[in-house]
């Protein structure tokens, strides 16, 4: 397919193509000025992300011919190619990416979706449930600590400071004289206020665990490949700018206003 039109010619990029391009500019953005990294926001960010990324994906397999893969094809002869041109100052205009814009445009692709799919493998699939980070668990667990709730502790476990201070005070007052009457006590012997603070414990350790481990998978390979991959994200960025204005600079405006939303 001959991907080069006359210089005369007016490019401009479908609206599906100028959605899912800005969109994605926006969520980049948003995620690496805005948002806290691992919040909930990030992490639905990066949802929509996900989408608009499989949006432009499909589109380049079903949407008009300078918007298909076919249009642009990464091909490094032909990158070269057009490296000589430049250099020979020879200026042609094309349907879609040119050569060199189109290798760039698979870099930033490819590394989006490593973004994208290390974040969701780090966050998890999106439910009904997420409520943003790791508070969505705390509630649950902390609703089935009542000072109510009678708990069965591990047979022969061993007795705890509070139950044995228990102890020491009621030898103390049948000792005086006084008729104590026993706090009650579960099938391990614990008194009441001694369980529930066990119980406390317990589930503040269980949710301390829990962030440990989360902690654990954002700092792990998970993590690392996570934050490599964004950083060379913003490298390739950095490049795709540079490039387009020196493109701009060297053919004229037409490639930036072709991606301007609402221009016919």
């Amino acid at each position: 397919m001959d991907d080069t039109e006359p210089l005369a010619s007016r490019r401009n990029w479908d609206p599906m193509v100028k959605l899912t391009h800005w969109g994605i500019v926006t969520a980049v953005v948003a995620n690496a000025l805005v948002t806290e990294a691992g919040s909930g926001a990030h992490v639905w960010v990066g949802y929509g992300l996900a989408v608009l990324l499989a949006l432009r994906l499909l589109w380049g397999l079903i949407g008009p011919a300078e918007a298909r893969f076919s249009a642009f094809p990464p091909s490094p002869r032909r990158a070269l190619a057009h490296l000589r041109e430049i250099a020979s100052g020879h200026v042609t205009r094309h349907a879609s990416h040119n050569p060199l814009g189109a290798l760039m445009v698979y870099a930033i692709w490819t590394t989006l979706a490593v973004v994208i799919a290390s974040g969701i493998a780090m966050a998890g699939l999106p439910t009904a449930e997420r409520t943003g980070g790791r508070e969505s668990a705390q509630p649950a667990m902390a609703g089935s600590s009542g000072a109510g709730d009678e708990e069965p502790a591990t047979p022969g476990a061993a007795a705890s400071p509070d139950r044995a201070a228990d102890e020491e005070r009621e030898e103390r007052e049948e000792r005086a004289g006084h008729t104590a009457v026993p706090a009650p006590r579960d099938a391990t012997g614990q008194a009441g206020p001694a369980r529930d603070r066990d119980a406390a414990g317990a589930t503040a350790r269980d949710d301390e665990d829990g962030e440990a481990e989360e902690d654990e998978r954002e700092e792990g390979p998970l993590g690392e490949v996570h934050e490599a991959a964004v950083n060379l994200l913003y490298l390739l960025i950095a490049l795709h700018l540079a490039g387009v204005i020196f493109e701009t600079r060297r053919s004229g405006r037409e490639i930036v206003l072709a991606m301007v939303p609402g221009r016919r």
